[in-house]
């Protein structure tokens, strides 16, 4: 840390951190150097790992004329995007100088679906009052926020319609100072993940893919089994039954005639055996 804080004194005077220069990029890894190894600033930003992050946080902290710490603290990286707080944009907007401080105008019912944000302020050159887009809770309901898991629309409608309104109203009105960058409610609510999903999107991906094959294979296996033995059977009956058409006819076998049997005359009776029969007189 203490031959960082002397190369940095030694810089060149004049010379601004940034890419602009090779002398003004060298000075801004050194001071890089010196945030990475600091437990004050934000992990993402903390270790040799982030020194990258870290680079690119100054050279934005520079363009905005920021301190460097508050938008480390600020700037945050929501599923591979980064983004702003929403307060911070706001601080940014009323610290400007060129716009009085951003004020709410109530809409609808509260409580309702008409329950809205304008967010709007003045022009100090011109006293111009400058508005932006309503933001009501049937527009967090239509663009799919509301019933996001988590949302905090259901329980902090109020926060949140002046946190988007606020949004809309920087970005339409002073681009410039967003930085084309949305706000960390905006990119949640945008971006069509879960909450609780930490993983990487390739590897939940893969998950969900593997996930519904275990389901869906066995019932598409049976599935062809299935279509595959009634094809079987409808092909043997159509081969059994064209077989059956072109087999050849059996020519008609001829009646051939039965003579009836022989009559059969009884044999005479015997004349009694005299043996038998000897002895007695008739």
């Amino acid at each position: 840390m203490a031959n960082e804080m002397q190369m940095v004194a030694t810089t060149p005077m004049g010379v601004t951190a940034g890419f602009q220069s090779a002398e003004g990029f060298a000075l801004l890894q050194r001071m890089a150097n010196m945030f990475v190894g600091s437990t004050l600033v934000p992990e993402q930003f903390r270790g040799q790992n982030n020194f990258g992050n870290c680079v690119i946080a100054l050279n934005m902290a520079q363009r905005l004329g920021a301190d460097p710490l508050m938008v480390m603290q600020n700037l945050y990286v929501v599923y591979g995007t980064p983004s702003w707080s929403s307060k911070f944009m706001i601080a940014m907007f009323n610290q400007c100088g060129r716009y009085e401080s951003i004020h709410y105008e109530e809409t609808g019912e509260k409580g309702t679906d008409t329950q809205g944000v304008i967010a709007w302020a003045k022009e100090k050159s011109t006293g111009e009052i400058l508005k932006g887009p309503e933001v009501t809770i049937k527009t967090a309901k239509d663009e799919g926020w509301y019933i996001k898991n988590g949302s905090k629309w259901k329980t902090m409608p109020g926060q949140m319609l002046r946190y988007r309104a606020a949004a809309w109203f920087i970005r339409t009105t002073a681009p410039e100072l967003s930085m084309g960058l949305q706000t960390v409610d905006e990119v949640t609510d945008t971006i069509d993940v879960t909450p609780q999903t930490i993983m990487k999107a390739p590897l939940a991906k893969e998950i969900r893919r593997k996930a519904n094959s275990e389901e869906l294979v066995p019932q598409l296996e049976a599935t062809k089994a299935i279509d595959t033995a009634a094809d079987t059977q409808g092909e043997v009956r159509a081969i059994t039954s064209a077989h059956r058409r072109k087999a050849p006819t059996p020519p008609p076998v001829e009646a051939v005639p039965v003579a009836p049997p022989a009559a059969t005359k009884a044999p005479a009776s015997a004349p009694p055996s005299a043996g038998l029969y000897a002895g007695i007189k008739f």
